[in-house]
């Protein structure tokens, strides 16, 4: 494992993006963290919503594909071998759920604090905004701002 790597707490939605989709900016990220390029931090409530994400392919790509993707999100966690992140407990939630505004986005924020990645990564930029990276002091980007940042990063380098 690269001691170095930077620490990417995943939004489920990323993960399952990347699961479903052929190429992306979320492909890309699952690809960093399998690679062990970035060291992926999953909290138990994304490996959650994941299943519970996967499972709703069902209907749409019938049972044998669906297999599919879990087999791949199974293969995908073995590769990234994640920094996990537990549970917290409801009265913890209760207490934060100032720090944004669903509250079912809690749990995946108290997660963060407590693993302290370089970087959330989500796609879903109307709930994890700026003001919430602002107050929990952690730097929150969708996919394609966090390439963003390392090809300005890279590009400073040169």
């Amino acid at each position: 494992m690269n001691t170095f790597a930077p620490k990417l707490l995943t939004d489920s939605n990323v993960i399952t993006d990347g699961l479903v989709s052929r190429f992306g900016q979320s492909k890309a990220v699952l690809a960093l963290c399998a690679a062990k390029t970035c060291r992926l931090v999953l909290p138990e409530i994304v490996r959650l919503e994941v299943k519970h994400n996967l499972l709703k392919f069902i209907d749409r790509f019938g049972e044998k594909q669906t297999e599919s993707l879990i087999a791949d999100y199974q293969g995908f966690i073995k590769l990234a071998r994640p920094m996990r992140v537990p549970l917290t407990d409801k009265e913890r939630i209760k207490q934060n759920r100032h720090l944004i505004r669903h509250a079912s986005d809690v749990p995946v924020i108290l997660a963060a604090i407590d693993s302290q990645p370089d970087w959330i990564i989500t796609k879903n930029r109307d709930h994890f905004t700026d003001k919430v990276a602002e107050t929990i002091n952690l730097r929150i980007a969708s996919p394609i701002e966090f390439f963003e940042c390392l090809i300005d990063a890279f590009g400073k380098q040169l």
